[in-house]
């Protein structure tokens, strides 16, 4: 990727688009000092011929002919295989990278038996402060029943009845806690910062202590919150991790590489993941290694990771760059299939902002593995159980990933395809990246 900041150049993203923050001041190199549409989408087909990882299947167009640079972008994406090339709103994305967030700070599913339930919830959320966990059914919004919205996959009702991602905007929600006692809440969408870490716990098992890590992206306060979670594994002897990151849509790509080397303990001399750009950049080709981690480090020889295919970009990175050096297990559903990363450009000088943000190179592991654009299935397909909470040890995919800590194998057969739950969240979907300056990942 590239979003430029000082001295450093290139920012990658994995994924589905992971989000990438630094913890300096961040600085993304303007496009051109223009002010017109028209100059807005000649400089993004300009980049694309140039930077983009499938140029040679650029249609030959005239940018003047379309609307702003988000429609010329949807034309320009080569659909076989890029989903991820973005436009957005400049102000916008670098609010997101920094882990800003606005609204009630939740995320909704649809499990088996219908039920639309909280599947995840924010600390520093309106809602959470008052007792919502994951796992409540949400019966009504507003009055409205959201069951029939849920099956529909209707994205539209869903977002008019929530409404816009503003401070001040109020809701009422009808929810059925876990005892079966019906509680209407009406709560306002305010601005908080994201934690990544939703649950750091340790398990005493008949093979020993296993921590559990919940971690949901990978953005820039994550570096202290991992600091925390591995510092506490780490003194209290955890000889196993399962880690789940079953919502994580990806993120900075640094922090993909502080995780990596927390888990695994390897050298600085290890390379996690190699960006391989178009045959006109190849001068840009470079790897990415692993961080000397010693206070932090649990040196696993195994890994047991809860996925669905909402698990893309930098989580991928994670997994697919950890294969070559220990056995990775993964528990749950096939992940996104994202094994790609993009250069960030800003466009800042004009109104509309711009950011420009499209594929330009693969990333592959030490072994040059990287064509999964299917995803990775998992060892054992276990249903996302969306009625008990991160870290119960009754939920299905943590009961499966414990299992296999204790046993080395799985127990019942898979049941594929497990139930796949559908969900709506309230997460602008460009958060869903990962990316990279130099060898560096924000």
């Amino acid at each position: 990727m590239s979003i430029k900041y000082s001295m450093k150049k290139y920012l990658l993203s994995a994924l589905f688009l992971a989000v990438i923050l630094i913890s300096c001041k961040k600085e993304i190199t303007p496009v051109t000092n223009t002010s017109t549409e028209t100059e807005a989408n000649t400089a993004l087909y300009d980049l694309m011929k140039e930077w983009y990882y499938w140029y040679n299947y650029l249609p030959e167009i005239n940018p003047a002919g379309y609307k702003d640079p988000y429609e010329l972008m949807n034309v320009l994406r080569y659909k076989p295989f890029d989903r991820w090339s973005f436009v957005d709103d400049y102000e916008a994305f670098m609010a997101a990278m920094q882990g800003t967030f606005v609204g009630h700070g939740i995320r909704m599913g649809l499990d088996a038996s219908n039920n639309v339930r909280i599947v995840l919830i924010y600390k520093n959320s309106p809602l959470y402060s008052q007792g919502v966990r994951r796992g409540w059914i949400i019966k009504k919004l507003n009055g409205v029943d959201l069951a029939p919205i849920f099956l529909a996959g209707d994205a539209e009702t869903y977002n008019q009845l929530i409404g816009p991602p503003q401070e001040g905007i109020t809701n009422v929600f009808t929810f059925v806690k876990p005892d079966m006692v019906e509680v209407t809440i009406e709560t306002t969408k305010a601005k908080f910062d994201l934690n990544s870490v939703l649950v750091d716990t340790i398990y005493n098992l008949s093979t020993g202590k296993t921590g559990y890590l919940a971690f949901n992206e990978f953005i820039e306060p994550s570096t202290d919150e991992l600091k925390a979670s591995f510092l506490k594994f780490k003194s209290n002897g955890v000889k196993d991790l399962i880690l789940d990151m079953r919502y994580n849509t990806g993120g900075i790509l640094e922090v993909a590489r502080q995780l990596s080397s927390y888990i695994s303990g390897r050298a600085e001399a290890d390379v996690l993941v190699k960006c391989i750009f178009n045959d006109k950049k190849t001068a840009e080709n470079n790897s990415i290694y692993f961080l000397s981690a010693n206070d932090y480090a649990l040196n696993l020889t195994r890994l047991v990771v809860i996925t669905t295919y909402e698990t893309a970009s930098a989580s991928e990175v994670v997994i697919n760059g950890l294969d070559p050096y220990l056995e990775v297990v993964l528990v749950g559903d096939t992940t996104n299939g994202k094994p790609t990363g993009m250069n960030v450009w800003g466009y800042p000088d004009r109104t509309p902002k711009y950011v420009y943000a499209p594929v330009t190179f693969k990333m592959v592991n030490k072994n040059d593995f990287g064509d999964f654009f299917d995803g990775f299935p998992p060892d054992k397909y276990v249903t996302d159980d969306l009625s008990h909470d991160f870290g119960d040890t009754n939920e299905l995919c943590l009961k499966e990933a414990i299992y296999y800590i204790e046993h080395g194998a799985f127990g019942a057969k898979s049941i594929y395809p497990a139930f796949r739950s559908r969900y709506f969240t309230e997460k602008r979907s460009l958060m869903d990246n990962a990316y990279i300056i130099d060898n560096r990942i924000f």
